[in-house]
């Protein structure tokens, strides 16, 4: 039986527990084969559980303190709620798309099968958070939300630490002439790359230059380079699999 921990995907830069998951360390089958933690996608619900399961053991957090949303491609940012857990998997707390505790020994998630994640934490102030940045997400700078949401809090953003995790990547990522404007517009010509009568997008950094313009330094923003849609042995990929696949998480402790 493979370890999840010893297939995720890993920053440097955050030096508390964190990760985002890969295909590998489950009991999934088929196109969720094999760590599928989607509830949603038409994957058994016990096998699913299962998989929550061993990431919480891989993670080395309880499965109760667990943290995570219903995602619906918006702006909105909630704290995780503060009641206690009950030895059981928690219900999703409303519809959000970037979560943030400062609660020891508790974790923020969010699930993504090609959107970007993105992990923050506050080493000085001790919160933790994690963010999902769709095309939707990023264009109304979902990452800006998240920082400003604990600014909020006390902490400051030129402290902050922030991983751009494993995502469709540019090489992938063609979009319509009419999408890719509007990046251009919004973010600049560097997110967008024309080769072969396709407009391709980066949304990776369009998320990074959002955060730097949210105040975070460069130093402190790590882009991981993985493509979810290239790799299909580690990833799952909504757009690559045609919508037929599994979901990851994309995790961060607060242990300091």
């Amino acid at each position: 039986m493979t370890d999840p921990s010893s297939s995720f995907v890993l920053s440097s830069l955050l030096p508390v527990p964190h990760g985002f998951s890969t295909r590998a360390g489950g009991v999934s089958e088929g196109p969720y084969a094999s760590l599928n933690l989607g509830f949603a996608v038409g994957d058994l619900r016990e096998r699913v559980e299962e998989n929550h399961r061993r990431l919480a053991v891989a993670a080395g957090a309880a499965l109760d303190a667990l943290h995570t949303v219903k995602q619906v491609h918006g702006d909105r940012v909630v704290e995780a709620d503060a009641g206690e857990g009950a030895g059981t998997l928690r219900t999703p707390e409303g519809e959000a798309d970037a979560l943030w505790t400062e609660r020891p020994e508790h974790w923020v998630a969010v699930g993504t099968a090609d959107c970007v994640p993105v992990l923050l934490v506050d080493t000085e102030g001790r919160r933790v958070a994690a963010v999902h940045s769709g095309w939707r997400g990023t264009d109304a700078r979902i990452v800006a939300r998240a920082v400003e949401a604990l600014v909020a809090k006390g902490s400051r953003p030129e402290r902050l630490l922030a991983a751009v995790g494993p995502s469709i990547q540019r090489c992938c990522y063609v979009v319509s002439e009419e999408l890719g404007e509007r990046f251009s517009t919004r973010f600049g010509p560097e997110v967008v790359a024309r080769s072969g009568g396709d407009v391709r997008l980066d949304l990776a950094r369009a998320v990074r230059d959002t955060l730097l313009g949210a105040g975070l330094k460069a130093t402190h923003v790590e882009v991981l380079p993985h493509c979810t849609a290239c790799d299909a042995d580690r990833f799952f990929s909504h757009r690559r699999d045609a919508g037929r696949t599994g979901r990851h998480l994309n995790f961060v402790v607060h242990r300091f």
